[in-house]
């Protein structure tokens, strides 16, 4: 995983693609998709049942193409990428290994992600959920995120009361809470290393009160 994308200076040169002259993309996650990206961390996106653009209007996407993720209403850039093969490629008729791959599979490997501080990407034209992204246009909403934050450690914690006869019973009841509540539910606390007083308990990706008194 990478945060250097927006260096846009190494981005795909421009290439004869049908007048095209450019190999950027706009993607456009589908609704609920932010919120299942935000809550866990995925080193790619792929989605599947798209329209990609292709065939006689010019070639869709290709491995190596940068990729800006977009959301819409109001349209918000949350992260950058690259066009990468999908690890397992799908048939139309899955039990025929000689069918036509099957279509609308996209994977987007990502190199910055801003999904908790979306910049506004308003004004820009795209067309359905995969268009075409003119370089400039690219390398504009690249710039705005300017340089990546520094990296520095957390120490995160989720803590649950279980009831069991046994520690290890309390282990796996503790494995099955996590597994079936997991991050929509659960609050997980979150300090700075070394400075545990500053911890803040997150749900939904988001700070969330756990005092109710506070809340009185």
């Amino acid at each position: 995983m990478t945060d250097t994308d927006h260096r846009v200076s190494g981005a795909s040169p421009a290439r004869g693609d049908g007048g095209r002259g450019d190999g950027a993309w706009a993607v456009v996650l589908p609704p609920g998709r932010y919120d299942a990206e935000r809550l866990v961390h995925h080193d790619t996106l792929e989605l599947t049942g798209i329209e990609a653009p292709g065939g006689p209007s010019g070639p869709g996407p290709r491995p190596g193409d940068p990729v800006a993720v977009l959301v819409e209403e109001p349209l918000r850039l949350v992260a950058l990428g690259r066009v990468a093969r999908p690890t397992v490629e799908r048939r139309e008729d899955p039990d025929d290994p000689q069918s036509d791959p099957a279509p609308g599979a996209l994977v987007v490997t990502y190199t910055r992600r801003i999904f908790d501080e979306p910049v506004s990407a308003e004004g820009l034209a795209i067309e359905g959920p995969v268009s075409p992204l003119p370089a400039a246009a690219y390398r504009e909403l690249a710039e705005r995120l300017g340089p990546p934050p520094a990296r520095r450690s957390w120490l995160v914690s989720v803590d649950i009361p279980v009831e069991a006869a046994t520690r290890a019973e309390a282990v796996r009841l503790f494995w099955s809470y996590v597994r079936d509540l997991g991050p929509r539910e659960l609050p997980a606390f979150v300090s700075p290393a070394g400075d545990e007083l500053a911890m803040q308990a997150y749900v939904l990706g988001a700070e969330a009160n756990q005092d109710p008194e506070e809340d009185d």
